[in-house]
């Protein structure tokens, strides 16, 4: 049990790390002998695990980009009301993290899909997959509102997932270039408004 869980920590270590420095310089730009020398690991002990860097990235991709995909933009869609307040909610929360991040290089899966989208590839297919989850979660809770009557009938819930998705990449990559604070409080505003134009009218009594 022991060597085991040992095992389990050296792996969740590495891979880590290893996302850190693909995150920072790009999965191409980075070696195995970077990851090696931020491990202090061996070449023998790192193939022990991983039979090459794109196994490795696919570890990561499994087991960290999804996890904080999903902990960031997809678990907090899961709330029993109007999904408008929601969706606006998670963006901004989820902007508010990386305003606050010194180390910020843009959105993580965003940038990895753009670094790999030169044609299909393994590990394009389990990025895509992440994104797929998110866009499957938005629309099922845009869905729901509409259900429950608080989001118009005639909206697309399709079309309305794609425009968040874009946009909420888009604005990642402006605020890692500088200026984070102005661009997110200027995303959001615009966010709201859009947003909101999606509410289903009220019905007034006389």
């Amino acid at each position: 049990m022991d060597k085991n869980r040992k095992r389990m920590e050296t792996m969740h270590r590495m891979r880590a790390k290893g996302l850190e420095l693909f995150y920072q310089k790009g999965y191409h730009a980075t070696s195995i002998d970077d990851i090696l020398k931020e491990l202090s690991l061996s070449k023998g002990a790192f193939y022990h695990h991983f039979k090459s860097k794109e196994d490795f990235f696919i570890s990561i991709t499994q087991n960290i980009i999804m996890q904080k995909v999903y902990a960031l933009l997809v678990e907090p869609l899961a709330q029993d009301k109007s999904p408008i307040p929601v969706i606006i909610d998670t963006l901004n929360n989820a902007l508010e993290t990386a305003e606050h991040n010194s180390m910020d290089c843009g959105f993580m899966l965003g940038n990895f899909l753009t670094e790999f989208n030169r044609g299909e590839n393994e590990v394009l297919q389990y990025l895509k997959d992440i994104l797929k989850v998110w866009e499957i979660n938005l629309i099922s809770a845009l869905k729901n509102g509409k259900s429950d009557g608080h989001i118009a009938r005639h909206v697309n819930c399709e079309e309305v997932a794609t425009y968040i998705i874009s946009s909420y990449m888009g604005i990642r990559t402006m605020m890692a270039s500088g200026n984070a604070k102005m661009l997110k409080y200027q995303y959001i505003q615009q966010l709201k408004a859009y947003m909101y134009t999606l509410e289903q009218e009220k019905e007034t009594i006389y």
